[in-house]
C-alpha cells in the first residue's frame, strides 16, 4: 500500500505533463496515393537553427517509419511545420487566509502566492499539404510543456516525443 500512494502520484505527475494534440483534414483525400513529401520550401519555423536541424531529423526519421520517402525531385506533398511558446502562470499556490465570525457573521479574507516561475509550453502546427493543387489536406496541432533551458538531448526527446504524438493521427482514420 506504501508504494502505491506514490504510483498514484506519479501517474498524476506524468498525465499533466503530455502532449496533447488535435487532428484535422481533407476527408476526400486518398493518403495512400501519397509516397513522397519534401520539407516545404519557405519553411518559417520560429525556432532556432539547431532545434530546426533536430525537429527535420526527427521528421525524416519518422516520416519513413510511416512509408515516405524524403525526396526534393516533385514531392507528392510537402511537409510545413511552425512554432510558438507561451507560458501559464504556475498551478502551484499555497494559500493565506484571514477570518472571524461573531454573531452569524462571517468576515474572510484570503490570497494566493505562486510557488515556483510560470510553466513554459510549446505548441507545433504540423501541415501537410498536396503539391498538385497547393490545397491543405491535413492538420495536426499538438501542445505540451518544454523545458527551454534543457541540455541538447533532453530538447531532442522532447521534440521526438511531440512529432510521435503529432503522427499518431496520421494518415486519418476514417
Amino acid at each position: 500500500m506504501k508504494n502505491f500512494k506514490y504510483i498514484i502520484l506519479l501517474m498524476m505527475l506524468t498525465a499533466c505533463n503530455s502532449p496533447r494534440a488535435v487532428y484535422d483534414y481533407d476527408q476526400e483525400v486518398q493518403f495512400k496515393e501519397f509516397k513522397t513529401y519534401n520539407i516545404y520550401p519557405d519553411l518559417n519555423s520560429n525556432l532556432s537553427q539547431l532545434d530546426e536541424q533536430r525537429l527535420q531529423s526527427i521528421f525524416i526519421s519518422e516520416m519513413s517509419k510511416v512509408g515516405y520517402t524524403n525526396t526534393s525531385d516533385s514531392p507528392d506533398i510537402y511537409l510545413n511545420y511552425y512554432t510558438s511558446r507561451y507560458e501559464t502562470p504556475s498551478e502551484s499556490n499555497i494559500g493565506i487566509g484571514v477570518g472571524g465570525t461573531g454573531r452569524n457573521v462571517g468576515v474572510g479574507v484570503s490570497g494566493g502566492i505562486p510557488i515556483g516561475g510560470p510553466n513554459t509550453h510549446f505548441r507545433i502546427t504540423i501541415d501537410l499539404i498536396n503539391v498538385k493543387n497547393d490545397a491543405l489536406i491535413w492538420q495536426a496541432v499538438v501542445d505540451s510543456p518544454f523545458d527551454i533551458n534543457s541540455s541538447p538531448e533532453k530538447r531532442e526527446e522532447q521534440l521526438r516525443i511531440i512529432v510521435l504524438k503529432a503522427l499518431e493521427g496520421y494518415p486519418p482514420k476514417k
